[in-house]
């Protein structure tokens, strides 16, 4: 682990491991087995490029999609990586040349899409040298319980089983505990390897909000983060087409991806949003597991996803720098009869799990709690916090709930009349009294719940149906997609029970995105207008240079050499060297042109030019700044200065703990309760007292607590 981290400062530019990434890297590097789910965004490419860059034969990785492979192929070069991939894009000569490099033993890593890992050559050239590590990347695919099943990912375990000296390590972004189950079978890995990370992204502010006029909606979105990139994801290529003319027609450039493009097409579009050509691509659920791009600021669902996973997934590329990130998604009921129109084409025992999903999802969607908890629970993760402060209920919270019996048992009576044969929206319909085909056809014009329900509208009985559903009092038909009350919902309709609600409000919550801290927006965009230049020169996109996160650092510290740049974030001795003297030339100038802005550089009257990140945060707490406003001007989460302050204690510097509980207001009491939970389970681990506590203390109160104890602080 000592290589590892200096080549993880050396080479990648990162001062310190993410949560879970030591772990993992320190089991595959002791030869075992792992299986390594992470969220998107949580950095899962260095658990196997680190231990890649440390054993001494080849790392394989085994990778879903062409454009994955380019994406961090050009990053690793750009590193000064040997790296390679294998696949059909691959002209005659630059295959050959690949292969000397892998019989040479000059290449460390090699990308190779599992229909090309299959075949017989490429198992032979495999055969041919010393093969270290397997690296199966998006490993839900291999599972029929994931929900991007691809049958020839299961082969995988072939190769596995051939070259079973080698280490093998899966890694994924969502995965149930089916799904990880499934995973560790397939590939014979002992299911204890399971290692997870949190699957809560605390930088993406989460909402979701009616849809009434979805394109004027989309439009006042995408306004908010002029010149910043987004995703827009719509359930139809028709969706897709029309909304992106109506953009592009009112002012808004973007391009298309969906399956109904050519391949040329698809591809040129990616590479322009990829190289900030453009900003925004409107794309079907076809777009974005080939995209590492570290800087998307937003993603918006103009159309629900189909469950969970899918909707977990694409948010994910938001914010894979850590900065803040709005994830937005339109909720109409229409959009459930889309989904269910596909869902019944299914056989039984697909259409049974696919109406299960949509079910998780929409009580997600109609859940009135911190949107997180729901999400977190999905992936059987125990939140920390009832509570995020970073979501659009945290932060608005719902109405209050008001009685809507007598609208319950109007629409359960009306079930009834109808043979529980029908969905929710013909329901409705009749309550409303429509004279639709569809309604006339049911022979509903002549039973006594038709038209009785015309005192809301069919949105807001779409409101209350849907909490009806949440609440027990009906089921889906899996099926046939029709409702069956439930014996809760008769109890209702006999009147034994009174049934609660809310309506949802037409007007978007007020809650909006954190956003980032940018000091020097001027140097900012001279310092994006370069990399932009180099990118393109080198034929590579624009992150695979420095992401956002490096160079907002550079307009908050003003690096003046060299030893200054390698404290920035991202900046590696190879990166350093490729691209130093351009940068610091930028920052040079802009510090002669505008002296006053020159109070936060790094070097100012400080001996010590490599002082960290974590002893600027705690120098800072030192002289009396409070955590929050630490993390404000640094950009950074508040739970990241509490690490600092953890660290700067674990090298025996002097830590004054009192003003840290006064801010969080952290109570006598809750300090005599964690002080005898510390004295019982040691403070090495903080999960044994989180979970004696019934989780009902966070993380980052425990934290602080931790400091507290051990800084000695304890005289309560």
């Amino acid at each position: 682990m000592h290589k590892a981290n200096q080549l993880l400062k050396e080479i990648f530019g990162y001062s310190s491991f993410r949560p879970v990434q030591q772990q993992v890297i320190e089991s595959v590097l002791n030869n075992k087995d792992t299986i390594a789910i992470m969220p998107t965004g949580g950095g899962k490419s260095l658990c196997y490029q680190i231990p890649a860059l440390i054993f001494n034969g080849l790392t394989l990785v085994v990778s879903p999609l062409i454009s994955l492979m380019k994406d961090q192929l050009d990053q690793l070069l750009e590193l000064g990586i040997e790296a390679g991939m294998l696949n059909s894009t691959l002209s005659d000569d630059e295959y050959a040349q690949t292969v000397t490099r892998i019989k040479e033993g000059t290449l460390k890593i090699l990308y190779c899409a599992p229909e090309t890992l299959l075949q017989q050559r490429t198992i032979n050239l495999l055969d041919s040298t010393k093969l270290s590590l397997i690296a199966v990347d998006e490993a839900h695919c291999i599972s029929e319980w994931g929900h991007d099943f691809r049958p020839e990912y299961r082969r995988i375990a072939e190769v596995r089983s051939r070259f079973n000296d080698a280490v093998c390590i899966a890694l994924t972004a969502t995965a149930t505990d089916q799904v990880r189950l499934d995973i560790a079978s397939q590939l014979k890995i002992n299911p204890d390897s399971v290692m997870v990370a949190s699957f809560d992204r605390p930088n993406l502010f989460i909402d979701v909000i009616p849809k009434t006029d979805p394109q004027k909606q989309a439009i006042d979105f995408i306004q908010q983060f002029s010149g910043q990139p987004g995703i827009i994801y719509c359930f139809s290529r028709r969706q897709v087409d029309e909304l992106s003319e109506y953009l592009n027609n009112n002012g808004i450039k973007n391009r298309p991806y969906h399956a109904g493009l050519t391949d040329n097409e698809r591809q040129t579009n990616q590479n322009l949003f990829r190289n900030d050509d453009i900003n925004i691509i409107t794309a079907t659920v076809a777009f974005g597991m080939g995209i590492n791009k570290p800087d998307i600021r937003f993603v918006l669902h103009y159309d629900m996803p189909q469950n969970i996973e899918s909707y977990y997934q694409q948010i994910g590329r938001a914010g894979r720098d850590g900065l803040p990130a709005h994830c937005r998604l339109l909720f109409g009921y229409g959009d459930i009869n889309k989904i269910q129109f596909f869902i019944n084409q299914k056989n039984n025992s697909e259409k049974k799990t696919a109406y299960d999903k949509l079910n998780d999802l929409l009580s997600f969607l109609e859940n009135r709690e911190c949107r997180r908890v729901p999400l977190m629970t999905y992936f059987s993760e125990k939140p920390a916090s009832q509570k995020c402060d970073n979501c659009d209920n945290c932060l608005t919270p719902p109405p209050e709930e008001k009685e809507y019996t007598v609208q319950a048992q109007k629409f359960l009576s009306c079930m009834m009349r109808l043979d529980q044969r029908y969905g929710a929206s013909l329901i409705i319909d009749v309550l409303r009294g429509s004279k639709s085909e569809k309604v006339k056809k049911s022979g509903a014009l002549n039973i006594s719940t038709y038209g009785i329900g015309s005192e809301l509208s069919k949105s807001e009985w779409m409101n209350l149906f849907r909490q009806m559903s949440s609440k027990g009092l009906l089921k889906v038909n899996a099926e046939t997609g029709s409702l069956v009350i439930t014996k809760v919902g008769a109890d209702i309709l006999k009147g034994k029970q009174k049934f609660y609600g809310y309506i949802t409000p037409a007007a978007s919550p007020k809650a909006s995105v954190k956003k980032s801290n940018l000091q020097n927006s001027e140097l900012f965009e001279l310092l994006r207008t370069l990399r932009k230049q180099i990118a393109d020169a080198d034929g590579v996109p624009p992150y695979t240079v420095f992401p956002d996160k490096t160079l907002i650092e550079m307009t908050q510290f003003l690096p003046q050499d060299q030893d200054d740049l390698l404290m920035i974030y991202g900046v590696g001795h190879n990166k350093l060297q490729k691209f130093g003297n351009q940068f610091l030339a930028v920052i040079k100038k802009f510090c002669i042109n505008n002296p006053g802005n020159n109070h936060q550089r790094i070097t100012a009257n400080n001996k010590n030019r490599k002082e960290s990140a974590h002893s600027i945060s705690s120098k800072m707490y030192q002289d009396g700044t409070p955590v929050h406003e630490i993390a404000q001007k640094l950009s950074i989460q508040t739970s990241t200065v509490i690490d600092h302050l953890n660290k700067w204690i674990s090298e025996d510097n002097p830590l004054d703990c009192e003003a840290l509980l006064d801010e969080f207001n952290i109570s006598e009491e809750l300090c005599f309760r964690v002080h005898s939970l510390f004295e019982k389970h040691g403070v090495f681990k903080l999960k044994p007292v989180f979970e004696e506590a019934a989780g009902e203390i966070d993380y980052e109160i425990l934290k602080i607590l931790r400091l507290w104890y051990i800084t000695g602080k304890n005289s309560y």
